[in-house]
């Protein structure tokens, strides 16, 4: 079984901008939400789509499947979609420890919110962190701030 292990947190500063060394343009809906699971499709960059079925808990630790979809069919599915359209730039910033920072820019509706989690490969992501001072309040495990409710409720 796939698990998605994250923490993330509101965006307060601008010092994560200057790092950044990608940037990603994604559209993404829901299919199906309920409080136990969610199935979401994404279109990157207008390229590359992929399935993804999560559990709905507001944990860190998530179960997670993803697999890839031709772009063409991920965009019919789209029209099926429950909630609005979640369109962001996702930015990756490097940390020292090898792991990165993805920040999310949110557009459209959700203008003006700014997300970063990190993840984490195994644990319960509780270890310690060097927090930046470009973040905020850690917002983990507050379900307003899942894109799935972002989607429903903005």
């Amino acid at each position: 079984m796939a698990s998605e292990i994250e923490r993330k947190f509101l965006v307060t500063g601008d010092g994560w901008r200057d790092k950044a060394t990608d940037c990603l343009h994604i559209v993404q809906c829901y299919l199906a939400q309920r409080e136990d699971v969610e199935v979401r499709i994404r279109v990157t960059d207008g390229q590359k789509a992929r399935l993804t079925v999560k559990s709905g808990n507001a944990e860190k630790v998530r179960s997670e499947f993803e697999y890839s979809i031709p772009v063409p069919d991920a965009r019919e599915m789209m029209r099926f979609r429950e909630g609005r359209m979640i369109e962001k730039r996702r930015y990756i910033v490097p940390r020292e420890d090898g792991r990165h920072w993805e920040v999310d820019v949110f557009e459209g509706d959700l203008e003006g919110l700014i997300l970063a989690e990190v993840e984490f490969e195994d644990g319960d992501g509780s270890g310690e962190i060097d927090l930046p001072g470009w973040l905020g309040e850690e917002v983990t495990g507050d379900g307003r701030y899942y894109n799935s409710v972002l989607a429903r409720t903005g």
